[in-house]
């Protein structure tokens, strides 16, 4: 399986995002070099779906798989692309705040900890629907590494189309979430401008 190794601050800084978003509370110090140089249309296109894929831990072609499936769907095709990416286990757990970053989410995922509907599912990229209860393992809601997740997340607001219940440490997803209430910074109409190229 392929993993994208870039340092995570290097990457918000080469991209102009702020780490929050990722889930990681650090600032990097530095600040970029290129300053004064004017970018292209194709740049900031560019630019704009790398971020999306680094965001969501979405590699090259499973992105342009999503960006397939989003033209097929009735609607507009860039907040149809964002509805599927939000729609992903990990990044549901994340919105949960059953883990500090969509990375340790993908790991919980991958480590067979989730119940969907009671049944368990390690794909990070499985499709939730609306109506689905999502809850991590009665063996593992003990550990102590889900304590220190909940102590990290507790500050972290649920978006409202998902119900957590971090006692249990389970959430419902109650509807799919409209692209207001994604709050990724992201100009989707740029990804869909180069795609369509």
């Amino acid at each position: 399986m392929a993993i994208d190794r870039t340092p995570v601050l290097k990457r918000c800084r080469s991209l102009d995002l702020d780490p929050i978003y990722l889930g990681i509370s650090k600032k990097s110090k530095r600040t970029s070099r290129r300053t004064n140089r004017k970018i292209s249309e194709y740049g900031l296109q560019l630019r704009e779906k790398q971020k999306a894929k680094f965001i969501y831990g979405v590699l090259e072609k499973p992105f342009r798989n999503y960006y397939a499936k989003a033209e097929r769907l009735r609607g507009l095709t860039g907040p149809n692309l964002m509805i599927l990416l939000e729609r992903r286990l990990d990044n549901v757990l994340f919105r949960l705040g059953y883990g500090r970053t969509r990375k340790e989410c993908r790991q919980i995922v991958g480590h067979k900890h989730v119940l969907v509907n009671g049944k368990c599912v390690n794909i990070p990229s499985y499709s939730v629907k609306p109506g689905d209860t999502i809850e991590i393992k009665e063996k593992n809601k003990g550990s102590v590494r889900y304590a220190n997740i909940l102590d990290v997340t507790a500050g972290r607001i649920v978006p409202s189309w998902l119900e957590a219940d971090p006692e249990n440490l389970s959430g419902v997803v109650k509807e799919l979430p409209s692209r207001e209430e994604i709050d990724v910074p992201v100009n989707e109409t740029l990804i869909v401008e180069l795609y369509s190229k």
